[in-house]
Protein backbone atom coordinates (compact mmCIF):
# COMPACT_ATOMS: atom_id res chain seq x y z
CA UNK A 1 0.00 0.00 0.00
CA UNK A 2 1.33 3.44 -0.90
CA UNK A 3 2.33 5.77 1.91
CA UNK A 4 -0.19 8.53 2.47
CA UNK A 5 0.51 12.25 2.96
CA UNK A 6 -1.78 15.14 3.75
CA UNK A 7 0.01 17.27 1.14
CA UNK A 8 2.52 16.48 -1.60
CA UNK A 9 4.32 19.37 -3.24
CA UNK A 10 5.66 18.74 -6.74
CA UNK A 11 8.84 20.75 -7.29
CA UNK A 12 11.82 21.50 -5.09
CA UNK A 13 12.58 25.00 -6.28
CA UNK A 14 12.31 28.03 -4.06
CA UNK A 15 8.53 28.43 -4.50
CA UNK A 16 7.80 24.79 -3.69
CA UNK A 17 10.06 24.86 -0.65
CA UNK A 18 8.61 28.16 0.58
CA UNK A 19 5.12 26.67 0.26
CA UNK A 20 6.10 23.59 2.24
CA UNK A 21 7.62 25.76 4.97
CA UNK A 22 4.51 27.94 5.16
CA UNK A 23 2.23 24.91 5.47
CA UNK A 24 4.30 23.36 8.25
CA UNK A 25 4.29 26.65 10.14
CA UNK A 26 0.51 27.09 9.83
CA UNK A 27 -0.49 23.44 10.25
CA UNK A 28 2.25 21.72 12.26
CA UNK A 29 2.00 17.96 12.38
CA UNK A 30 0.74 17.44 8.84
CA UNK A 31 2.35 14.68 6.81
CA UNK A 32 4.01 16.59 3.99
CA UNK A 33 6.46 15.63 1.26
CA UNK A 34 8.29 17.64 -1.41
CA UNK A 35 9.11 15.70 -4.59
CA UNK A 36 11.96 17.01 -6.78
CA UNK A 37 12.87 15.30 -10.03
CA UNK A 38 16.52 16.38 -9.98
CA UNK A 39 19.11 14.81 -7.65
CA UNK A 40 19.44 18.15 -5.85
CA UNK A 41 17.14 21.00 -4.90
CA UNK A 42 16.90 24.42 -6.57
CA UNK A 43 18.57 23.13 -9.72
CA UNK A 44 16.85 25.28 -12.33
CA UNK A 45 15.39 28.80 -12.11
CA UNK A 46 16.26 29.17 -8.42
CA UNK A 47 19.91 28.36 -9.05
CA UNK A 48 20.30 30.16 -12.38
CA UNK A 49 19.32 33.75 -11.72
CA UNK A 50 21.17 36.96 -10.93
CA UNK A 51 20.23 36.98 -7.23
CA UNK A 52 18.36 40.30 -7.09
CA UNK A 53 15.90 40.95 -4.26
CA UNK A 54 13.43 42.99 -6.27
CA UNK A 55 11.80 45.98 -4.62
CA UNK A 56 8.51 45.90 -6.58
CA UNK A 57 9.34 48.78 -8.90
CA UNK A 58 8.12 47.47 -12.26
CA UNK A 59 4.83 45.74 -11.55
CA UNK A 60 1.28 46.88 -12.19
CA UNK A 61 -0.13 48.37 -8.97
CA UNK A 62 -2.63 45.98 -7.46
CA UNK A 63 -1.14 42.92 -9.19
CA UNK A 64 0.05 39.83 -7.35
CA UNK A 65 3.59 40.63 -8.46
CA UNK A 66 3.43 44.09 -6.91
CA UNK A 67 1.96 42.96 -3.61
CA UNK A 68 3.82 39.68 -3.15
CA UNK A 69 7.23 41.01 -4.16
CA UNK A 70 6.98 43.66 -1.43
CA UNK A 71 5.75 41.17 1.19
CA UNK A 72 8.13 38.45 0.05
CA UNK A 73 11.22 40.65 0.02
CA UNK A 74 10.62 41.74 3.62
CA UNK A 75 10.02 38.12 4.64
CA UNK A 76 13.13 36.91 2.80
CA UNK A 77 15.28 39.51 4.54
CA UNK A 78 13.93 38.50 7.96
CA UNK A 79 14.42 34.81 7.23
CA UNK A 80 17.96 35.41 5.97
CA UNK A 81 18.85 37.34 9.12
CA UNK A 82 17.41 34.62 11.36
CA UNK A 83 19.12 31.77 9.50
CA UNK A 84 22.54 33.18 8.69
CA UNK A 85 22.03 33.65 4.94
CA UNK A 86 24.03 36.68 3.72
CA UNK A 87 22.17 39.42 1.88
CA UNK A 88 22.79 43.07 1.16
CA UNK A 89 20.73 46.12 0.27
CA UNK A 90 22.72 47.58 -2.62
CA UNK A 91 20.17 49.85 -4.25
CA UNK A 92 19.50 49.99 -7.98
CA UNK A 93 20.11 52.71 -10.54
CA UNK A 94 17.73 52.71 -13.55
CA UNK A 95 19.53 54.78 -16.17
CA UNK A 96 18.04 56.81 -19.03
CA UNK A 97 20.43 57.39 -21.94
CA UNK A 98 18.10 59.13 -24.40
CA UNK A 99 15.60 61.99 -24.03
CA UNK A 100 12.88 59.65 -25.30
CA UNK A 101 13.35 57.52 -22.17
CA UNK A 102 12.72 60.35 -19.69
CA UNK A 103 8.89 60.15 -19.67
CA UNK A 104 9.13 56.40 -19.06
CA UNK A 105 11.57 57.01 -16.23
CA UNK A 106 9.12 59.39 -14.54
CA UNK A 107 6.26 56.94 -15.06
CA UNK A 108 8.38 54.22 -13.48
CA UNK A 109 8.95 56.40 -10.41
CA UNK A 110 5.21 56.96 -10.09
CA UNK A 111 4.58 53.22 -10.36
CA UNK A 112 7.18 52.49 -7.68
CA UNK A 113 5.62 55.02 -5.34
CA UNK A 114 2.16 53.54 -6.00
CA UNK A 115 3.59 50.16 -4.98
CA UNK A 116 4.84 51.54 -1.68
CA UNK A 117 8.57 51.91 -2.38
CA UNK A 118 10.39 54.31 -0.09
CA UNK A 119 13.11 56.77 -1.04
CA UNK A 120 12.76 56.45 -4.81
CA UNK A 121 14.13 59.56 -6.51
CA UNK A 122 15.01 60.85 -9.95
CA UNK A 123 18.61 62.02 -10.09
CA UNK A 124 20.79 63.89 -12.56
CA UNK A 125 24.33 63.25 -13.85
CA UNK A 126 26.08 64.52 -10.73
CA UNK A 127 24.16 62.20 -8.39
CA UNK A 128 24.56 59.34 -10.88
CA UNK A 129 28.33 59.74 -10.62
CA UNK A 130 28.15 59.75 -6.82
CA UNK A 131 26.32 56.42 -6.84
CA UNK A 132 28.06 54.83 -9.84
CA UNK A 133 31.16 56.84 -10.85
CA UNK A 134 31.66 54.96 -14.13
CA UNK A 135 28.10 55.13 -15.45
CA UNK A 136 26.96 57.50 -18.22
CA UNK A 137 23.38 58.75 -18.25
CA UNK A 138 21.09 61.75 -18.71
CA UNK A 139 18.97 60.98 -15.66
CA UNK A 140 18.32 57.96 -13.50
CA UNK A 141 15.99 56.53 -10.94
CA UNK A 142 17.64 55.64 -7.63
CA UNK A 143 15.86 52.74 -5.88
CA UNK A 144 17.58 52.24 -2.51
CA UNK A 145 15.52 49.25 -1.34
CA UNK A 146 16.72 46.75 -3.97
CA UNK A 147 19.06 44.08 -2.65
CA UNK A 148 20.95 40.89 -3.46
CA UNK A 149 21.06 37.35 -2.06
CA UNK A 150 22.01 33.83 -3.16
CA UNK A 151 18.56 32.37 -3.78
CA UNK A 152 19.83 28.79 -3.93
CA UNK A 153 21.39 29.19 -0.51
CA UNK A 154 18.14 30.71 0.73
CA UNK A 155 16.16 27.78 -0.71
CA UNK A 156 18.45 25.26 0.99
CA UNK A 157 17.88 27.08 4.28
CA UNK A 158 14.11 26.67 3.67
CA UNK A 159 14.74 22.94 3.12
CA UNK A 160 16.62 22.60 6.40
CA UNK A 161 13.73 24.19 8.28
CA UNK A 162 11.22 21.93 6.50
CA UNK A 163 13.05 18.80 7.62
CA UNK A 164 13.39 20.14 11.16
CA UNK A 165 9.60 20.59 11.19
CA UNK A 166 9.01 16.99 10.12
CA UNK A 167 8.50 17.45 6.40
CA UNK A 168 10.13 15.03 3.97
CA UNK A 169 12.15 16.07 0.93
CA UNK A 170 12.62 13.40 -1.73
CA UNK A 171 14.95 14.11 -4.65
CA UNK A 172 15.32 12.13 -7.86
CA UNK A 173 11.52 11.72 -8.00
CA UNK A 174 10.13 12.85 -11.34
CA UNK A 175 6.35 12.80 -11.25
CA UNK A 176 5.07 10.92 -14.30
CA UNK A 177 1.40 10.49 -13.40
CA UNK A 178 -1.22 12.12 -11.18
CA UNK A 179 -4.33 10.00 -10.82
CA UNK A 180 -7.46 11.18 -9.05
CA UNK A 181 -8.75 8.68 -6.49
CA UNK A 182 -12.42 8.29 -5.65
CA UNK A 183 -13.71 9.86 -2.45
CA UNK A 184 -15.69 7.96 0.13
CA UNK A 185 -17.94 9.49 2.77
CA UNK A 186 -17.54 9.01 6.46
CA UNK A 187 -14.76 8.97 9.01
CA UNK A 188 -12.87 11.81 10.55
CA UNK A 189 -9.99 11.72 8.10
CA UNK A 190 -7.62 12.59 10.94
CA UNK A 191 -3.92 11.91 10.68
CA UNK A 192 -1.81 10.90 13.68
CA UNK A 193 -1.00 14.59 14.04
CA UNK A 194 -4.72 15.39 14.27
CA UNK A 195 -4.67 18.13 11.66
CA UNK A 196 -7.24 17.15 9.00
CA UNK A 197 -10.88 17.99 8.95
CA UNK A 198 -13.33 15.18 8.34
CA UNK A 199 -15.89 13.88 5.93
CA UNK A 200 -14.20 12.32 2.90
CA UNK A 201 -11.06 10.46 1.90
CA UNK A 202 -9.88 10.41 -1.67
CA UNK A 203 -6.98 12.38 -3.00
CA UNK A 204 -4.38 11.72 -5.64
CA UNK A 205 -2.03 8.88 -6.51
CA UNK A 206 1.28 10.60 -7.23
CA UNK A 207 3.48 8.31 -9.31
CA UNK A 208 7.17 8.56 -10.14
CA UNK A 209 9.37 6.08 -12.02
CA UNK A 210 10.50 4.48 -8.76
CA UNK A 211 7.50 4.67 -6.44
CA UNK A 212 4.12 6.21 -5.68
CA UNK A 213 2.34 8.01 -2.84
CA UNK A 214 -1.21 8.92 -1.99
CA UNK A 215 -1.83 12.58 -1.20
CA UNK A 216 -5.02 14.13 0.11
CA UNK A 217 -3.92 17.36 -1.62
CA UNK A 218 -1.27 18.25 -4.19
CA UNK A 219 0.39 21.60 -4.86
CA UNK A 220 2.30 21.69 -8.15
CA UNK A 221 5.20 24.17 -8.19
CA UNK A 222 6.87 22.70 -11.24
CA UNK A 223 8.42 25.81 -12.82
CA UNK A 224 9.68 25.02 -16.30
CA UNK A 225 7.45 21.93 -16.42
CA UNK A 226 4.35 23.49 -14.87
CA UNK A 227 2.14 23.19 -17.96
CA UNK A 228 3.09 19.53 -18.41
CA UNK A 229 2.33 18.69 -14.79
CA UNK A 230 -1.01 20.48 -15.17
CA UNK A 231 -1.78 18.34 -18.23
CA UNK A 232 -1.21 15.20 -16.14
CA UNK A 233 -4.35 16.21 -14.23
CA UNK A 234 -6.33 17.30 -17.30
CA UNK A 235 -6.08 20.98 -16.40
CA UNK A 236 -5.53 22.68 -19.75
CA UNK A 237 -6.17 26.42 -19.78
CA UNK A 238 -4.94 27.74 -23.12
CA UNK A 239 -1.42 28.58 -21.91
CA UNK A 240 1.93 26.94 -22.47
CA UNK A 241 5.40 27.43 -21.04
CA UNK A 242 7.68 28.86 -23.73
CA UNK A 243 11.23 29.00 -22.35
CA UNK A 244 13.61 31.90 -22.95
CA UNK A 245 17.34 31.59 -22.37
CA UNK A 246 19.39 34.46 -21.01
CA UNK A 247 23.20 34.53 -21.18
CA UNK A 248 25.41 36.48 -18.80
CA UNK A 249 28.96 37.73 -18.99
CA UNK A 250 31.25 38.03 -15.97
CA UNK A 251 33.35 41.08 -15.32
CA UNK A 252 36.89 39.96 -14.63
CA UNK A 253 38.13 40.76 -11.10
CA UNK A 254 40.25 43.62 -12.42
CA UNK A 255 37.12 45.32 -13.84
CA UNK A 256 34.67 44.82 -10.99
CA UNK A 257 35.45 48.28 -9.62
CA UNK A 258 33.44 49.69 -12.53
CA UNK A 259 30.14 48.62 -10.90
CA UNK A 260 29.18 49.36 -7.29
CA UNK A 261 25.70 47.83 -7.22
CA UNK A 262 22.89 47.28 -9.71
CA UNK A 263 22.63 49.19 -13.00
CA UNK A 264 19.49 48.72 -15.10
CA UNK A 265 18.10 50.19 -18.33
CA UNK A 266 14.74 51.93 -18.58
CA UNK A 267 12.31 49.18 -19.68
CA UNK A 268 11.71 49.23 -23.43
CA UNK A 269 8.04 48.94 -24.43
CA UNK A 270 9.19 47.46 -27.74
CA UNK A 271 10.48 44.36 -25.91
CA UNK A 272 8.79 42.35 -23.15
CA UNK A 273 11.97 41.78 -21.10
CA UNK A 274 14.15 44.16 -19.08
CA UNK A 275 17.25 44.17 -21.27
CA UNK A 276 20.89 43.78 -20.24
CA UNK A 277 21.96 45.11 -16.87
CA UNK A 278 24.81 44.90 -14.37
CA UNK A 279 24.44 43.02 -11.10
CA UNK A 280 26.93 42.90 -8.27
CA UNK A 281 26.35 39.56 -6.58
CA UNK A 282 26.57 38.56 -2.95
CA UNK A 283 29.84 36.68 -3.62
CA UNK A 284 31.44 39.83 -5.07
CA UNK A 285 31.17 38.82 -8.73
CA UNK A 286 29.61 41.21 -11.24
CA UNK A 287 27.33 39.77 -13.92
CA UNK A 288 26.35 41.59 -17.08
CA UNK A 289 23.24 40.54 -18.96
CA UNK A 290 21.09 38.71 -19.69
CA UNK A 291 19.84 38.83 -23.24
CA UNK A 292 16.62 36.95 -24.01
CA UNK A 293 16.26 34.42 -26.83
CA UNK A 294 13.94 31.44 -27.28
CA UNK A 295 15.52 28.39 -25.63
CA UNK A 296 15.88 25.13 -27.53
CA UNK A 297 15.61 23.16 -24.31
CA UNK A 298 13.65 23.97 -21.17
CA UNK A 299 16.49 22.73 -18.99
CA UNK A 300 19.50 23.11 -21.30
CA UNK A 301 21.74 26.03 -20.43
CA UNK A 302 24.17 25.91 -23.35
CA UNK A 303 23.64 27.19 -26.88
CA UNK A 304 24.04 23.64 -28.25
CA UNK A 305 21.55 22.08 -25.84
CA UNK A 306 18.53 20.95 -27.86
CA UNK A 307 15.44 19.02 -26.81
CA UNK A 308 13.32 17.95 -29.78
CA UNK A 309 10.33 17.67 -27.47
CA UNK A 310 10.79 21.20 -26.15
CA UNK A 311 11.41 22.72 -29.58
CA UNK A 312 8.30 21.03 -30.94
CA UNK A 313 6.28 22.23 -27.96
CA UNK A 314 7.27 25.85 -28.64
CA UNK A 315 7.06 25.81 -32.44
CA UNK A 316 3.65 24.17 -32.54
CA UNK A 317 2.19 26.67 -30.12
CA UNK A 318 0.38 29.42 -32.09
CA UNK A 319 0.97 31.89 -29.30
CA UNK A 320 4.72 31.90 -29.99
CA UNK A 321 4.23 33.13 -33.55
CA UNK A 322 1.63 35.69 -32.56
CA UNK A 323 3.89 37.01 -29.79
CA UNK A 324 7.00 37.11 -32.00
CA UNK A 325 5.63 39.11 -34.93
CA UNK A 326 5.64 42.54 -33.22
CA UNK A 327 9.19 41.97 -31.95
CA UNK A 328 10.92 40.71 -35.09
CA UNK A 329 13.54 43.48 -35.22
CA UNK A 330 14.20 43.53 -31.49
CA UNK A 331 14.30 39.72 -31.39
CA UNK A 332 16.79 39.62 -34.26
CA UNK A 333 19.07 42.01 -32.36
CA UNK A 334 18.81 39.84 -29.23
CA UNK A 335 19.72 36.77 -31.29
CA UNK A 336 22.72 38.57 -32.79
CA UNK A 337 23.92 39.62 -29.34
CA UNK A 338 23.63 35.99 -28.31
CA UNK A 339 26.35 34.94 -30.75
CA UNK A 340 28.41 38.15 -30.96
CA UNK A 341 30.47 39.22 -27.97
CA UNK A 342 31.18 42.50 -29.76
CA UNK A 343 27.47 43.27 -30.07
CA UNK A 344 26.84 42.29 -26.45
CA UNK A 345 29.74 44.46 -25.29
CA UNK A 346 28.46 47.41 -27.30
CA UNK A 347 25.19 47.25 -25.39
CA UNK A 348 27.04 47.20 -22.06
CA UNK A 349 29.29 50.11 -23.04
CA UNK A 350 26.29 52.37 -23.48
CA UNK A 351 26.02 52.38 -19.68
CA UNK A 352 29.66 51.83 -18.67
CA UNK A 353 31.78 53.37 -21.47
CA UNK A 354 35.11 52.36 -19.87
CA UNK A 355 34.33 48.66 -20.25
CA UNK A 356 36.65 46.86 -22.70
CA UNK A 357 36.49 43.49 -24.43
CA UNK A 358 39.12 41.92 -22.20
CA UNK A 359 37.16 43.04 -19.10
CA UNK A 360 34.37 40.52 -19.75
CA UNK A 361 34.21 36.77 -20.18
CA UNK A 362 31.35 34.45 -20.98
CA UNK A 363 29.43 33.37 -17.88
CA UNK A 364 26.37 31.33 -16.89
CA UNK A 365 22.97 31.09 -18.49
CA UNK A 366 19.45 30.84 -17.13
CA UNK A 367 16.11 29.71 -18.49
CA UNK A 368 12.98 31.73 -17.77
CA UNK A 369 9.70 29.80 -17.61
CA UNK A 370 7.22 32.13 -19.27
CA UNK A 371 3.58 31.19 -19.75
CA UNK A 372 2.24 32.26 -23.12
CA UNK A 373 -1.39 32.28 -24.20
CA UNK A 374 -2.52 30.85 -27.52
CA UNK A 375 -3.36 34.42 -28.52
CA UNK A 376 0.29 35.46 -28.16
CA UNK A 377 -0.23 37.23 -24.84
CA UNK A 378 2.57 36.92 -22.33
CA UNK A 379 1.05 36.05 -18.96
CA UNK A 380 2.37 39.02 -17.00
CA UNK A 381 1.25 38.26 -13.46
CA UNK A 382 1.66 35.24 -11.22
CA UNK A 383 -1.02 32.74 -12.18
CA UNK A 384 -2.61 29.85 -10.28
CA UNK A 385 -5.01 27.12 -11.32
CA UNK A 386 -7.12 24.77 -9.20
CA UNK A 387 -8.99 21.52 -9.36
CA UNK A 388 -10.41 19.16 -6.78
CA UNK A 389 -7.64 18.50 -4.27
CA UNK A 390 -4.95 20.21 -6.35
CA UNK A 391 -3.45 23.67 -6.83
CA UNK A 392 -1.20 24.52 -9.78
CA UNK A 393 1.32 27.36 -9.93
CA UNK A 394 0.98 28.01 -13.66
CA UNK A 395 3.14 31.11 -14.10
CA UNK A 396 5.79 32.31 -11.67
CA UNK A 397 8.62 34.13 -13.46
CA UNK A 398 10.66 36.91 -11.87
CA UNK A 399 10.18 38.19 -9.18
CA UNK A 400 8.99 34.79 -7.91
CA UNK A 401 12.24 34.09 -6.04
CA UNK A 402 11.98 37.42 -4.21
CA UNK A 403 8.29 36.81 -3.52
CA UNK A 404 8.66 33.11 -2.67
CA UNK A 405 7.75 33.28 1.02
CA UNK A 406 4.71 35.45 0.26
CA UNK A 407 3.66 33.14 -2.59
CA UNK A 408 4.16 30.19 -0.27
CA UNK A 409 2.01 31.82 2.37
CA UNK A 410 -0.76 32.49 -0.12
CA UNK A 411 -0.65 28.91 -1.40
CA UNK A 412 -0.62 27.54 2.14
CA UNK A 413 -3.73 29.53 3.07
CA UNK A 414 -5.47 28.32 -0.06
CA UNK A 415 -4.45 24.71 0.60
CA UNK A 416 -5.63 24.88 4.20
CA UNK A 417 -9.04 26.00 2.95
CA UNK A 418 -9.29 23.64 -0.05
CA UNK A 419 -7.77 20.54 1.57
CA UNK A 420 -9.46 20.90 4.96
CA UNK A 421 -6.35 21.24 7.07
CA UNK A 422 -6.70 22.45 10.67
CA UNK A 423 -4.27 25.18 11.70
CA UNK A 424 -2.84 26.26 15.02
CA UNK A 425 -5.02 29.38 14.77
CA UNK A 426 -8.01 27.19 15.60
Amino acid sequence: MSERFDVVIVGGGIVGLATALALLERAPGIRLAVLEKEPELAAHQTGHNSGVLHSGLYYQPGSLKARLSREGKAAAERFADENGVPWERTGKLVVALEPSELPRLSALRERGEANGLRGVEEVGPERIREIEPHVAGLRALWVPETGIVDFRRLALAFAARIEQAGGRILTGREVIALTRLGTVAGGTGRTPGGVRGGGTRGGWLVSTVEDAWVADGVIACAGLQSDRVARLTGHEDGERIVPFRGDYYHLRPSARYLVNGLIYPVPDPAFPFLGVHFTRRIDGEVWAGPNAVPALSREGYGRRDVSIRDVASSLTWPGLWRMALPYVRTGAWEAWRDVSKTAFLRGLQRYVPELRADDVEFGPSGIRAQALGADGRLVDDFSLGEGEGIIHVRNAPSPAATASLAIGGMLAERAIDRFGLITTRG
